[in-house]
C-alpha cells in the first residue's frame, strides 16, 4: 500500500517515506506512528489508540508522545503551529486531514506516471544454495493484545533453533516479522525474502494450557507440505518448539534428518517465568530504540534474578549493553565492564549460546582486543551461521582490522540474511566503512546514504559519508554531510576519532582523520 499526499509517498510494504524522489530519513517508531494516522484518517486517533497500536499499551510519558508526532510532521514537512497535515484536537487526539490518495502497490504511482515513468519494479532476491526458510510470527489468539510476546517468543525460539542447522538458509527474525499481522501472498514474501519455504502458525495460551498449531508451506507449488496442531501443559512448551523444529527439518531435508538424527540443543531455563521475561524483553529488544533498549534491560535482569543460569537471557543482557554503547545511547565506560560480566557468566552457564559469545566480541572490540574479538565472533557464527547481528559485527571487527574484503562479504551476508530488518541501516554503515578502508569511496558513499535513509539517528553512517565524500573531493556534499554529522553527534572531533574509534592499524586511523580534515572537522 502506497499512501500519496502533499509532495510526499509513504510505502508501507517499503517502509520508505519519499519527497518528490528524494527519500526521508525517519525512525521506524515515527514511520509506524505515521502509517497509523494515515490508515485512521478518517477519525480522530486518541492518544490510547495510538499508546496500544505503536507502543504496546506501554506506559510512555507525554513527553515522549508528543517528541514522536512532532517528528512525524517534520518528517511530512508539516509542523505544531500550522498543523496543515497532522492536526491536534483538543482533549480528543490527533488526525490525518492532509488530502490522501491510496493506491496497491502494484499501481504507478502518481508522480512516476506524471513523468512517464514506471515505478521501481521489486526485484525478486535468488535462492541461495541451502534449503531457504522464513519463519513469520505466530499469531496470537487470544483476545488480548499485551500476549503478542507469547506467541512471537515461540516463532523466536523456532527461528533460532533452526538457524543451528548449518543446512539452511534461515531469515533474521526481524525481517520476518515485517510481515506481523498483515495479509501477504507467499509468492510475495518468497520473493522479497528468497526463500523457498514458510512457516506459519498460530498460539493460543489459555491459563496453564496452550494449543499451537504451525504448517509449513512450499513458496512454489503455495502448497502445505507440513501441518500439525498440539495441545500441551505450558510447561511443555519448549518440548513443543524442539518437535516443530523437527518436524519442518523432516520435511525438508529427510536425508539430512537421517544422517544428522537432529535434535534442538538448548539448555531450557530452569524458570518459565524467566523464559516469559526474556521474550518480553526480546519484542522491546528488536524495536532498536533507546526506551526500549532501557525496558529490555530492565526484564532481563529480572530475568537472572529468577534464574542466575539462564544462558540466552544473560547474553541478550550483554548484548543490549554492547549495542547501546555502539549507538551512543549508553556511556562505553560504564556498559562494557556490565556486558563482560553478563557475557562470561552466560558462557560459562551455557557455552552454546551465541549471543553471549556475540556481545564478548563487542566488548573485545571495544577493547581493541581484535584477535579475541574475531574468534568470539567467529564461535558466535559457528553455533549460529544464521546470526545477522554477529555477521555484521564480525564484519565490522574485519573491517577495523584493514580486511575490508572480508568485511564487505560479511556485511552482505547479514543484509542477506535479514533483507527488511530495522538494523539493515547498521550493516549498511559496516558495508559502507569496509569500502572506505578499500579506497572506493564511491560506493562507500552511496551504501553510507543507504543507511542514513534507513535510520537517520545513524551515526556511524554519517561518519563515513563525511570522510568518503571529502576524499572523493565532492566537497559541497561533504560540508553538507558534516553537518548532519554533528546535529547527530555533537562531540565529534578528530580526538574523539583517534581516541574512540578501535581502528587496528595506524595508517588506516590516519587515512580515516585525513577524510575528515578534508571535510572540515576540527
Amino acid at each position: 500500500m502506497e499512501f500519496h499526499f502533499s509532495d510526499h509517498t509513504l510505502d508501507v510494504e517499503r517502509r520508505e517515506l519519499r519527497r518528490g524522489f528524494d527519500p526521508v530519513a525517519i525512525e521506524p517508531q515515527v514511520f509506524d506512528l505515521l502509517v497509523h494516522l494515515l490508515r485512521n484518517r478518517d477519525r480522530v486517533v486518541s492518544k490510547d489508540d495510538l499508546l496500544a497500536a505503536i507502543w504496546g499499551n506501554r506506559v510512555v510519558s507525554e513527553s515522549t508522545l508528543t517528541s514522536r508526532i512532532n517528528a512525524a510532521r517534520k518528517a511530512v514537512g508539516d509542523n505544531g503551529e500550522e498543523q496543515r497535515l497532522i492536526r491536534t484536537i483538543a482533549r480528543k487526539g490527533f488526525r490525518f486531514v492532509g488530502e490522501v490518495r491510496a493506491q496497491t502497490a502494484g499501481d504507478v504511482a502518481p508522480a512516476a506516471a506524471a513523468a512517464g515513468q514506471s515505478p521501481e519494479p521489486r526485484h525478486a532476491l535468488p535462492l541461495p544454495d541451502r534449503p531457504a526458510i522464513a519463519v513469520l510470527p505466530f499469531t496470537n489468539m487470544t483476545d488480548d493484545p499485551t500476549q503478542d510476546y507469547f506467541s512471537d517468543g515461540i516463532s523466536e525460539d523456532i527461528i533460532t533453533a533452526l538457524s543451528k542447522l548449518r543446512w539452511f538458509f534461515v531469515i533474521a527474525r526481524n525481517s520476518s516479522f515485517t510481515y506481523k499481522g498483515k495479509s501477504v501472498h507467499l509468492k510475495q514474501i518468497g520473493e522479497e525474502l528468497g526463500v523457498g519455504y514458510v512457516v506459519e502458525g498460530s498460539v493460543r495460551k489459555v491459563g496453564e494450557r496452550v494449543r499451537i498449531t504451525t504448517q509449513l508451506n512450499d513458496v512454489a507449488t503455495g502448497s502445505h507440505i507440513w501441518a500439525e496442531r498440539y495441545d500441551r501443559d505450558l510447561a511443555d512448551v519448549f518440548a513443543v518448539q524442539d518437535e516443530i523444529t523437527e518436524a519442518i527439518v523432516a520435511a525438508i531435508e529427510p536425508q539430512l534428518y537421517a544422517a544428522e538424527n537432529f535434535r534442538a540443543r538448548r539448555k531450557p531455563p530452569d524458570s518459565m517465568d524467566a523464559w516469559d521475561l526474556v521474550m518480553r524483553a526480546l519484542s522491546h529488544y528488536w524495536r532498536v530504540t533507546r526506551q526500549d533498549n532501557v525496558v529490555a534491560q530492565a526484564l532481563l535482569e529480572k530475568a537472572t534474578a529468577l534464574d542466575p543460569n539462564y544462558g540466552q537471557a544473560l547474553g541478550v543482557l550483554a548484548t543490549s549493553h554492547t549495542f547501546s554503547a555502539h549507538m551512543g545511547w549508553e556511556d562505553k565506560a560504564m556498559a562494557t565492564p556490565i556486558a563482560e560480566r553478563a557475557a562470561a557468566i552466560a558462557i560459562l552457564a551455557d557455552g552454546e549460546d551465541p549471543w553471549a559469545h556475540h556481545a564478548l566480541g563487542c566488548v573485545y572490540l571495544f577493547a581493541r582486543r581484535f584477535d579475541d574479538s574475531l574468534a568470539e565472533f567467529e564461535t558466535a557464527l559457528r553455533l549460529n551461521p544464521n546470526f545477522s547481528l554477529a555477521q555484521g559485527y564480525h564484519g565490522l571487527t574485519l573491517a577495523y582490522c584493514g580486511r575490508w574484503e572480508e568485511a564487505a562479504r560479511a556485511a552482505q551476508r547479514a543484509l542477506r540474511l535479514s533483507p527488511r530488518d530495522p538494523l539493515a541501516a547498521i550493516y549498511c554503515g559496516i558495508a559502507a566503512y569496509a569500502q572506505y578502508v578499500g579506497r572506493n569511496y564511491e560506493e562507500a558513499m552511496r551504501l553510507a546514504r543507504e543507511g542514513i535513509r534507513q535510520r537517520g539517528d545513524f551515526v556511524g553512517a554519517h561518519r563515513v559519508l563525511t570522510a568518503a565524500a571529502a576524499m572523493a573531493g565532492q566537497n559541497d556534499v561533504a560540508k553538507a554531510a558534516l553537518n548532519e554529522l554533528r546535529r547527530v553527534q555533537p562531540n565529534v572531533s578528530l580526538d574523539w576519532i583517534a581516541k574512540e574509534m578501535p581502528i587496528h592499524q595506524d595508517s588506516e586511523r590516519e587515512h580515516y582523520l585525513e577524510g575528515f580534515r578534508r571535510g572540515g572537522l576540527g
